[in-house]
């Protein structure tokens, strides 16, 4: 028995599992797709809202310079906050499978690195000017009520941008970055497997 070791024969041997790549292409199109209908959603939703408060600041007429100031605030942070997330829309449109692996991988590189500057600056001006907009928008209305009511007014208001600031903004960041970086890793795999 010889105590020499083949390395050819035991690199021969081995299963080599390389990913298929149109399943991983198929993926990559799905989360495009999962991503762009996000999009359209916020676009849908947050420029109806903005709608609907032009709708009523025109209607209520607001008397307060601090309350017309806090509706500006408010539009202000919704569309900033669509003009940053809609840059996407040209990265997510422009994918192009007949590309290499190396160039999807740069492109979702990209994207992270704009999902984050996203998730973090744009996010954090997002909730600063709704916070300060919807405690200004309110503040006439509020000071004709009793002062219970005043309280949870503002109390229910605050708890609820609270509860999206700390526990659904949260998430929804781990989610977005764990779809990204699985097919960032997938695709880094594939390309280390093909070099």
């Amino acid at each position: 028995m010889s105590k020499e070791i083949d390395l050819k024969e035991l690199w021969n041997r081995q299963s080599a599992q390389v990913p298929d790549s149109r399943e991983l292409f198929e993926k990559a199109r799905r989360y495009r797709l999962k991503h762009l209908a996000k999009i359209a959603l916020a676009n849908a939703t947050l420029l109806l809202t903005s709608a609907f408060i032009v709708d009523i600041w025109c209607i209520q007429k607001p008397a307060s310079w601090i309350t017309n100031s806090g509706i500006v605030l408010l539009l202000l942070g919704m569309l900033s906050f669509l003009f940053v997330y809609n840059q996407l829309i040209p990265l997510l449109m422009k994918a192009d499978y007949g590309r290499s692996n190396s160039d999807h991988l740069q492109q979702l590189l990209v994207l992270k690195e704009k999902q984050v500057f996203l998730q973090s600056t744009v996010m954090n001006l997002y909730f600063a000017f709704i916070t300060i907009g919807v405690c200004m928008a309110t503040l006439e209305y509020v000071l004709l009520m009793p002062l219970w009511g005043a309280v949870l007014a503002y109390g229910a208001t605050l708890a609820w941008i609270a509860l999206n600031w700390f526990v659904i903004r949260p998430r929804t960041i781990r989610k977005q970055q764990g779809a990204v970086n699985e097919l960032i890793s997938k695709f880094d795999a594939l390309n280390q497997q093909l070099k």
